[in-house]
């Protein structure tokens, strides 16, 4: 068995065997990809057969495929470049997306965290002015999917153009860039086993695109910038990989099963509606994320809080709040997500942190109001 744990691959995906060996290959055959000699024509080499790698993930042309330093540069380089000023997100972007553009609009979803497409629809009738729509394929805390394609017809009927954040969904369930009808795609390596700091926006053959910055002509005018040739091997390496797809679900269902046998209280967000197979947000009544995600660590098991920790204050999830969620309730979530090198073992691991943590908990909220009682 292994010394931990890792069940937070939405977070961060262990990078694959493969992904490494392409980097270090990369990093070995050195080389500026724009250099017209020798050398820089193999590091032009190997940015080129990513390209194809990464682009056949996604179902796209290598033309339409632009590297980036990440899914939050590849959102950015979407909402400041597709050329609308009137832009709507919903209230589960992340936050690449809904802090982009200070002026979004922001559209509802439902308790089950799924796009209100009636208020899309209302947003989209309620301005002449054309818009863009960016809505996530996949959401990072709880997994579900969203009606893209229903998107895409409201959009069009608008004539708006539409961006899907598909970072958390690629190698996850198919995807398909055509097939979606969307206009950008933003993906993420190290979502796919992939090394951090390099992403990638790939859009529509035709879809607008303003460039955010000025320098060489790298990416074919779209991305200034040299670039990151070992990054960009490892991406491509991970994306083939990924292509095959993420066979986890039995284990996810698995492990949400056995949760809520030993705490019936708990409550798994988003379980009534379609979601990525690898993914679980789920409460554990009483007992505040960041115990679990603590105590769960001491036990070597990794796993992230449903609330975000920033300065050392705990803040309520925007996505659990947009849900609806109660606010108690919100604070005792978190998620865990597997990926490609998960194993039984993992969830058998977690479960019994689990069950020993619960029961800690409650055999001490127990104690402490006998001995109240005995005060009284």
């Amino acid at each position: 068995m292994s010394a931990r744990a890792y069940l937070d691959h939405n977070a961060t995906s262990p990078l694959r065997p493969a992904a490494l060996d392409a980097m270090v290959d990369a990093l070995r055959a050195g080389g500026n990809p724009s250099s017209i000699h020798g050398v820089g024509r193999k590091a032009r080499a190997i940015v080129d057969k990513a390209r194809r790698e990464v682009a056949a993930v996604v179902g796209a042309l290598p033309a339409e495929t632009i590297f980036t330093s990440g899914g939050t540069e590849a959102n950015n380089l979407a909402l400041s470049g597709a050329g609308r000023r009137r832009v709507l997100v919903s209230a589960i972007e992340h936050d690449s997306v809904r802090r982009a553009g200070p002026q979004a609009e922001i559209l509802p979803v439902d308790g089950d965290g799924v796009l209100d497409l009636a208020a899309l629809e209302r947003a989209l009738a309620a301005s002449a002015e054309p818009a863009l729509v960016s809505v996530m394929l996949a959401n990072n805390e709880t997994g579900v999917l969203q009606p893209i394609a229903e998107v895409v017809r409201l959009a069009q009927a608008a004539g708006a153009l539409v961006h899907c954040d598909a970072v958390q969904g690629v190698g996850r369930v198919p995807v398909d860039l055509h097939g979606l009808g969307v206009d950008y795609l933003s993906l993420s390596a190290h979502k796919l086993g992939g090394p951090t700091g390099v992403g990638a926006l790939v859009l529509r053959s035709g879809a607008p695109l303003q460039p955010d910055r000025r320098g060489g002509g790298q990416e074919s005018n779209r991305r200034a910038g040299t670039e990151n040739v070992a990054g960009i091997a490892g991406f491509g390496a991970a994306a083939a990989q990924a292509a095959c797809g993420l066979d986890v679900t039995a284990l996810r269902d698995q492990l949400e099963v056995a949760l809520v046998q030993i705490a019936p209280g708990a409550k798994v967000f988003g379980v009534k509606t379609p979601r990525i197979g690898n993914t679980t947000c789920i409460s554990m009544p009483g007992v505040p994320a960041e115990t679990q995600v603590m105590a769960f660590d001491l036990v070597g098991v990794c796993i992230s809080a449903g609330a975000a920790c920033s300065s050392g204050k705990v803040q309520r999830s925007p996505v659990l709040e947009a849900m609806g969620v109660p606010a108690a309730e919100a604070g005792c979530a978190t998620r865990i997500s597997l990926g490609w090198n998960s194993e039984a073992a993992d969830i058998e691991r977690l479960i019994a942190a689990w069950q020993n943590l619960y029961i800690r908990v409650r055999q001490s909220d127990i104690s402490h109001t006998d001995s109240r009682a005995r005060a009284a």
